[in-house]
């Protein structure tokens, strides 16, 4: 039997990059995988590897700064499933500018999506994991989140305050059987990355102690652990899947 085996995990951000990767390697696992998405049609490709892999998606949309869209989508994986046993809060965006020239509003957009979608989607599956009486919640920080990084005061900001989140609501949930944990990713190759120069791509590797960028199946391998039965004992715990760039 694999090791999320009929696990019923819900995956947010996962029509690209990271989160795509996270539920491609979920569902090669057993899982029955939900992913969100801003437009559903934008989780096609996701959805149509899951499926031909002999996996279960269920696509689902909304913005994740909304409370609602998480209501919602714990809703209708319930409808769809029975239940809910894991979440990946993943989706995030950035409004990258030095602190002098950063707007309060692109301040804002940022911490409501990266750290309000969080709150927002733990809340939603805390009742009925509570109910279980189990169940496993990764949210998706950064390496930033402990190091800093000019011109992201406000990606840097909503990413470290996960860690606290996650380790008050691990000392709230542990009691019910349930993790909370963080997974920090480094310097990934993505969609995101591939904008970047080689001069600076050369210069980003030359901080890392592998010597190499992450590429999202490192990131998905360290989810999937923290979702899986070796993963059980830990929680309240920050992740840093970063190759030894925050070592410095």
């Amino acid at each position: 039997m694999s090791t999320l085996q009929d696990q019923r995990i819900l995956v947010t951000g996962a029509s690209r990059g990271i989160g795509k990767a996270i539920a491609l390697h979920l569902a090669g696992a057993g899982a029955k995988v939900a992913g969100l998405a801003t437009r559903v049609a934008n989780l096609d490709a996701t959805g149509a590897e899951v499926e031909a892999a002999g996996g279960e998606f269920l696509a689902l949309e909304g913005d994740i700064s909304d409370p609602q869209t998480a209501a919602d989508a714990v809703a209708a994986i319930i409808q769809a499933w029975g239940g809910v046993d894991g979440l990946v809060a993943n989706a995030g965006i950035t409004r990258d500018n030095l602190l002098i020239r950063m707007s309060a509003e692109d301040f804002r957009s940022v911490v409501d999506t990266n750290l309000g979608g969080s709150f927002h989607f733990l809340k939603a599956v805390t009742r009925p994991m509570m109910k279980q009486r189990g169940g496993r919640v990764v949210l998706i920080g950064s390496v930033v989140g402990a190091i800093g990084n000019p011109g992201q005061a406000n990606y840097c900001a909503a990413k470290a305050a996960l860690h606290g989140l996650a380790r008050s609501a691990a000392l709230e949930l542990g009691s019910r059987g349930i993790t909370v944990n963080v997974v920090a990713p480094g310097f990934i190759d993505t969609d995101m990355t591939s904008a970047l120069t080689e001069e600076q791509r050369q210069a980003m590797a030359d901080k890392i102690a592998l010597g190499r960028p992450g590429t999202p199946a490192d990131v998905a391998g360290a989810v999937s652990f923290l979702l899986g039965p070796s993963g059980g004992y830990v929680t309240g715990q920050v992740l840093l899947v970063d190759g030894g760039l925050s070592l410095g």
